[in-house]
């Protein structure tokens, strides 16, 4: 992984938490801006601006974002290239209820975020298969309800299979433009 997904960050991950560590350093301070977060997600800040207006996040408090609402932003930015916003919206609230409510969360969007993390790269560092990867990831997970594991497991699984299909889909399109390359090439 070279990147935090759905981050600008470069990171080479080596271990598990790496995320929790980064993030927690990040927001000793409180939290972040508008003009950070954009840059740290590779986002226009109408963008970000837009899922805020519509409810997919929090608005901030005094112009500051939190862990949790960049957390939330870096989930639905990594997903968009393969799902609307609107089944990213059914995806998070299939474990956290309503979107505008942190009580009913069964797992906060920073630790949703930090198990995607530590699933990635227990499949790529690890050489884990999925299921085995999964079960480690949510293994010390303290359910607050009967079957919150299993959902947990489920919306990892799916966000794991949406950013492999977006990194399919990168690749595909690049492979398209050599096609174009050489057909330009092959014409002059």
């Amino acid at each position: 992984m070279k990147y935090l997904p759905g981050t600008t960050i470069e990171i080479d991950v080596n271990e598990l938490g790496v995320s929790e560590k980064l993030f927690s350093n990040m927001f000793k301070m409180g939290g972040l801006v508008m003009s950070q977060l954009s840059n740290l997600l590779g986002l226009e800040p109408y963008i970000i601006q837009n899922w805020v207006k519509r409810g997919f996040v929090s608005p901030p408090v005094k112009k500051m974002y939190t862990k949790r609402q960049f957390c939330r932003l870096c989930i639905i930015n990594m997903l968009k290239d393969t799902l609307r916003l609107d089944r990213i919206a059914d995806l998070i609230s299939y474990v956290n209820g309503k979107l505008d409510d942190e009580s009913d969360d069964t797992v906060g969007d920073d630790s949703l975020y930090d198990y995607y993390v530590d699933l990635c790269f227990l499949l790529k560092k690890c050489k884990m298969d999925t299921e085995e990867a999964l079960d480690k990831v949510v293994e010390n997970y303290d359910e607050p309800c009967e079957g919150g594991r299993e959902r947990l497991k489920k919306v990892l699984l799916v966000m794991h299979h949406a950013r492999v299909s977006a990194v399919a889909k990168k690749r595909a399109e690049s492979i398209l433009e050599n096609f174009d390359i050489e057909r330009v090439n092959n014409d002059e």
